[in-house]
């Protein structure tokens, strides 16, 4: 570059301070330009004087720049974590730690061989070089036509293009976060300062195998070799060239580019590696054609999970990854955390006991299967979670029913959908307000509301409609609230509808299969935690605190929200109680404890009832696709489902208990080791007891039941013989405001176990 001359720039500028002094100005306004000219050596000097500040003030300003900066980067590289080869070569598993504080899970660790230089061929040093860093082998740790490539990208297309080397991507990979967001100035200069370092320590050769050792690969594998080994079955050096480069493009996005899970987009990254590779001429065009033409599964051998962890850690491990995911924003298997979680090991074993032995409860067979929830009701902490039985111990991350929302909790859905909401509301201001359990349509609809039992029982308590789980008294509480103050509250609740119909006073169902909407173990057993706790809800954690790589830590304490009143949440329970001491569940009462709870079921409609008789060849008086119970005490929440992964094999008979059973089962465990139940719910100010009821301070006491439970006014439904239109599902009716252009016919409306065939079944 030409040395800067500055008496050349001085005559330069003289020269065109003596032209512009030819240049003739008009000057009609005297005022406007000053009174008199200014004299050709005035104009000069003002001319140079600008040219020589403005000069002055830029070389200041890029001085104080270069200092500043300067500066900034010796104390950002002051706290620099020392650069050792063991730091290097280690993995970058993360580990899952129990709420006790011990070692569960060590994702990865297990999955990693580690390659020698030797090892590594040079189709796979291209196709790596060719895609991460062209400049690999010329660079000492930072590329600075790399820099500036990528500021110029950002700037034109307004995205984020890279400008790190494998050098800078192999330190943030073994000392710093690799989320986006942590990408601090201070980050990157201490990024960019080891890189140097060690280009001083190590060789190429030696970077290169560092590189490829540590990158996640997918499904849980560490390093090319390791993931060349489980995905083809050979060394690396047998791979072929389609093969190397697929392997190079999977580092950038290992999920994105799991040939398994997404092989479209697999296939699209593996040819981008090869594109770059034939425009550096590292492959011939017979070879790039070649490569480009093969099928992406070509040589993929079948996917096997082996988890290092205990089998019944499987479900509650998944949900763990799920939330780091979400909620951390970080890859659990690449960014080497320590991930402290809220699990119960002791809780989760019994539960695991009771679903995969008949230990505790009969199961009729081993396809039958369990998914449960069991949450701290004053913070929102999953203790416990399993989502199948008898699950394949060669498959980690199976699925798990426990978050599904694909099946229907029916009457469960009753105490907060159509009381709670009705109470909060003021409809209801006691316990033991008299409805009317009466023939009755569906809101807008000519549809007939049926009972469980085909029965109507007249004029009764609140408490009795929802100890005995009746449901037209349900879709009336539904209506009294309205559908709009219903969603709204179920939403505080964590449990969301696209739109909500009078049929989901005894149903879950909806019309989207977005796992966003309708009902979970999950989601019930936090739904109805607020009960237990006063009215607060609590999302749903799995991890109480994360510790990252760089030795900072976050906590993941759920914030609670008021989802109603302490005074709703106190009727509700007091009402609650009893479906367990003289109600529908009596099955899952353990006596001496206090615990409440409801029961639910779901239907089949008409047509699917006789096609699952006849495919099934089971005839029972009542069969069902899913039974539920949610119950709770003072200290923790559950939520059971049971059924079998096809919704068309029927439960019935004694399988219809199981859900019962589990919990009470369950809840005398949690009694015995951690006293829950052992106290009754506390009552708030502004309620108090009169009899068996619970009243609003300063309510009526006019509109109370006096009569004799279940039996007053009790008459047979007119319908009874009925059993086509509008078949009996207390829990599964999925009509909506006008049944008449909404009907569903998949569903029926009212049996906690009936003897009709085409009664619905609740409890």
């Amino acid at each position: 570059m030409a040395k800067f001359n500055f008496s050349n720039f001085k005559e330069s500028l003289n020269g065109l301070t003596k032209r512009a002094k030819n240049i003739k100005v008009k000057r009609s306004d005297s005022s406007r330009y000053g009174k008199g000219k200014r004299s050709a050596a005035s104009d000069q000097s003002l001319g140079w004087r600008i040219a020589k500040y403005g000069f002055i003030g830029l070389l200041t300003f890029f001085v104080v720049c270069v200092i500043a900066g300067g500066s900034l980067f010796a104390y950002y590289v002051s706290s620099v974590p020392k650069l050792t080869e063991n730091k290097l070569q280690s993995t970058n598993s993360s580990k899952i730690y129990d709420a006790n504080g011990s070692l569960v899970a060590d994702l990865g660790a297990e999955k990693r061989e580690s390659a020698s230089t030797d090892e590594i061929p040079t189709t796979l040093v291209n196709a790596i070089t060719s895609i991460e860093d062209k400049r690999f082998f010329t660079h000492r740790g930072i590329d600075v036509y790399r820099i500036m490539g990528a500021a110029v990208n950002n700037l034109r297309r307004s995205s984020t293009q890279g400008g790190s080397t494998l050098d800078q991507q192999l330190i943030k990979l073994a000392y710093f976060s690799t989320n986006t967001s942590d990408q601090t100035l201070k980050r990157k200069s201490q990024e960019i300062w080891l890189s140097l370092q060690m280009e001083r320590q190590f060789t190429k050769q030696e970077i290169l195998t560092f590189y490829i050792n540590k990158v996640y690969m997918g499904n849980g594998y560490y390093g090319m070799k390791t993931a060349a080994k489980s995905y083809f079955g050979k060394d690396l050096s047998d791979l072929s060239v389609a093969q190397a480069a697929l392997l190079a493009g999977i580092p950038q996005a290992p999920t994105q580019y799991d040939p398994y899970a997404n092989p479209d987009a697999a296939k699209e990254r593996r040819n981008t590696v090869l594109d770059e590779m034939y425009e550096d001429k590292n492959i011939s065009k017979e070879e790039y054609e070649q490569a480009k033409a093969t099928d992406v599964s070509d040589g993929l051998l079948p996917l096997t999970k082996k988890a290092s962890y205990e089998p019944y850690l499987d479900n509650y491990i998944k949900q763990v990854i799920e939330q780091v995911s979400t909620d951390a924003n970080a890859d659990i298997y690449s960014a080497g955390l320590d991930v402290y979680t809220n699990l119960n090991p002791d809780i989760q074993k019994y539960i695991w006991n009771v679903y995969n032995t008949n230990d505790y409860v009969y199961y009729p067979n081993d396809s039958l299967q369990v998914a449960s929830t069991i949450i701290d009701v004053t913070n929102g902490r999953v203790v416990a979670q399993l989502g199948s039985r008898h699950q394949d111990e060669n498959i980690a991350l199976g699925t798990n029913q426990a978050v599904q929302t694909d099946r229907d909790w029916g009457s469960t859905m009753k105490p907060i959908t159509d009381y709670a909401p009705a109470i909060e509301k003021g409809v209801y201001t006691n316990t033991g307000t008299t409805v009317y359990d009466n023939p009755y349509n569906f809101p807008g609809s000519s549809t007939p509301v049926y009972n469980w039992d085909r029965k109507y029982y007249g004029s009764i308590s609140l408490t009795y409609a929802l100890q005995q789980s009746r449901n037209v008294t349900a879709v009336k509480a539904l209506q009294a609230a309205g559908l709009e103050y219903a969603q709204s509250f179920l939403k505080d609740l964590g449990i969301e509808y696209p739109e909500m119909y009078y049929s989901n006073a005894i149903s879950s169902s909806t019309s989207s299969s977005d796992s966003k909407y309708g009902a979970s173990s999950e989601k019930m057993a936090a739904a109805y935690a607020a009960f237990a706790n006063g009215g607060t809800y609590y999302k749903p954690s799995y991890i109480k605190s994360i510790k990252f790589e760089d030795g900072s830590t976050k906590s993941f304490d759920s914030k609670g929200v008021e989802a109603m009143s302490p005074q709703t949440a106190y009727m509700m329970s007091s009402m609650l109680k009893q479906v367990l001491t003289g109600g529908t569940a009596t099955e899952a009462y353990v006596p001496g404890t206090i615990n409440a709870g409801k029961t639910g079921t779901s239907n089949y409609g008409d047509d699917e009832y006789y096609k699952v008789q006849k495919e099934s060849g089971v005839y029972a008086d009542l069969m069902v696709p899913d039974e539920t119970f949610v119950g709770y005490n003072t200290k923790y929440a559950m939520a059971i489902w049971t059924g079998y992964k096809n919704r068309k094999t029927p439960l019935y008979g004694s399988d219809l208990d199981i859900a019962k059973q589990i919990y009470g089962v369950t809840s005398s465990y949690l009694n015995q080791m951690y006293g829950a139940g052992s106290e009754d719910f506390d009552m708030p100010s502004g309620v108090y007891n009169n009899g068996s009821y619970v009243f609003l301070t300063g309510s009526s006491t006019s509109n109370v039941y006096t009569g004799s439970l279940g039996t007053s006014s009790s008459s047979s439904s007119s319908d009874s013989s009925q059993s086509s239109d509008s078949s009996s599902s207390q829990d599964s009716q999925q009509y909506g405001p006008d049944a008449s252009t909404n009907p569903s016919t998949s569903a029926s409306n009212g049996s906690e176990h009936s003897n009709s065939n085409t009664a619905t079944a609740e409890e």
